[in-house]
C-alpha cells in the first residue's frame, strides 16, 4: 500500500518512475493541499528549495516558488543562466553539486534532454524535474490529471485528444505517459511532421486504446478532454519545418459547435494562437483553472518529498 513513507527524499524525473497507485496518492494529497494554497502553513518552516532555470518560464517557475512560499518555506536560484556562473563556464554536474549544499530540494530545468536524470545521479539532495528538452514534463502531468480528475470526477472511462506538437510537446508526452496507466481512449491529433514520438507511442499503445488523426473536427463529437498544445518554434532545428506547420491548428467558437456539451479543453501554457480568446469565456475553457490546479499538485509534491505529511 502506498503511503506518504514512499516519497521522502524522492527524484521526479519522469513521470514513467510512478505507478498509478503513486499517482492517485499524489492526486489525493494534492486534493487536501486546496485549503492551504488559501490559508498558508509553515510545516515546510527552515526547508528550502533550490530553482534552476536555464530556460524560460513563467507558470512552472512561479507555481514551485508559490508552492514553497505558502508551505512556509524559503526559494534560492535563478532563472536566467547568463546570472550564474553558467555563464562562466561550470558545468550542470558542478552547478548543482553546488547548490545542494544550499538547498533541500533542486528543481531543474534544462534545455538537453535527459539533463534532470543526469543531475539527480550527481545530487544527493532529491531533483524534480520542470522540464527537459523536448523529453518530459512530469509535474504538469500531475497537474493535468488533478485537474481532469477535479473537473470530471474521473480518469478511467473518458476520451482525451492530444492536439498540436505532439513530437517536440514534452507536456503532452509526459501526459500520454501518465494516462496509459488508467482505462481511457487516448487521440493523438497533429500534423504529420508533429505526430507523436514513436518511443511515446510504441510505450503506451499495448496498454490503452491509441488513434492517430490529422484533425480534430472528425473526432470531436466523441472527446471529454481536449488537450492543446502550441507548436514550439524554439524546439524546431529546421525553420523551414517549423513554417509549414504554423498556425496548423485553432480551435475557437466555430470548431466548438461540435464538441460535446461537458467538453473540457486544457492547454499547458503559454498560448498563442491555437485557441482562440472568445473561447475563454466558455464553459469549455479550463486551462487557467489548470494554473491554479498546479500551485496545489505542486505543494504536494514538495510535502511529500521533504517528509512534510505524516500518516
Amino acid at each position: 500500500m502506498v503511503g506518504a513513507a514512499d516519497f521522502v527524499g524522492r527524484d521526479v524525473i519522469s513521470i514513467k518512475d510512478f505507478t498509478r497507485d503513486e499517482i492517485d496518492y499524489i492526486l489525493r494529497i494534492a486534493g487536501e493541499m486546496a485549503p492551504l494554497a488559501k490559508s498558508g502553513s509553515d510545516i515546510l518552516r527552515g526547508r528550502i528549495m533550490a530553482t534552476l532555470f536555464f530556460e524560460p518560464s513563467t507558470r512552472t517557475r512561479l507555481s514551485f516558488e508559490a508552492a514553497m512560499y505558502k508551505l512556509g518555506g524559503s526559494v534560492i536560484g535563478f532563472s536566467e543562466p547568463e546570472i550564474s556562473s553558467v555563464k562562466k563556464g561550470e558545468s550542470l554536474v558542478d552547478t548543482v553539486r553546488v547548490v545542494e549544499k544550499y538547498a533541500d530540494v533542486i528543481v531543474l530545468r534544462h534545455p538537453s534532454e535527459g539533463a534532470a536524470r543526469f543531475a539527480a545521479e550527481y545530487a544527493r539532495a532529491p531533483v524534480i524535474n520542470a522540464g527537459s528538452g523536448a523529453e518530459e514534463h512530469p509535474t504538469q502531468a500531475l497537474l493535468d490529471l488533478y485537474t481532469i480528475l477535479k473537473e470530471k470526477g474521473r480518469i478511467d472511462g473518458l476520451t482525451v485528444a492530444l492536439m498540436g506538437d505532439l513530437r517536440y510537446g514534452r507536456t503532452v508526452h509526459s501526459l500520454a505517459y501518465a494516462l496509459s496507466l488508467y482505462k481511457v481512449r487516448l487521440f493523438l491529433v497533429s500534423p504529420d511532421l508533429l505526430k507523436m514520438r514513436r518511443e511515446v507511442l510504441e510505450d503506451i499503445k499495448n496498454r490503452i486504446e491509441v488513434y492517430e488523426y490529422s484533425s480534430i473536427e472528425e473526432v470531436l463529437p466523441e472527446v471529454d478532454v481536449l488537450y492543446v498544445t502550441r507548436i514550439q518554434k524554439e524546439r524546431f532545428p529546421d525553420l523551414a519545418e517549423y513554417a509549414k506547420v504554423r498556425g496548423s491548428y485553432k480551435v475557437d467558437l466555430n470548431v466548438l459547435r461540435r464538441a460535446r456539451s461537458d467538453l473540457i479543453i486544457l492547454h499547458p501554457l503559454p498560448r498563442v494562437d491555437e485557441i482562440a480568446v472568445e473561447v475563454d469565456s466558455t464553459p469549455f475553457a479550463r486551462y487557467f483553472q489548470q494554473v491554479e490546479n498546479g500551485l496545489v499538485t505542486r505543494m504536494a509534491l514538495l510535502a511529500l518529498i521533504l517528509g512534510a505529511i505524516k500518516e
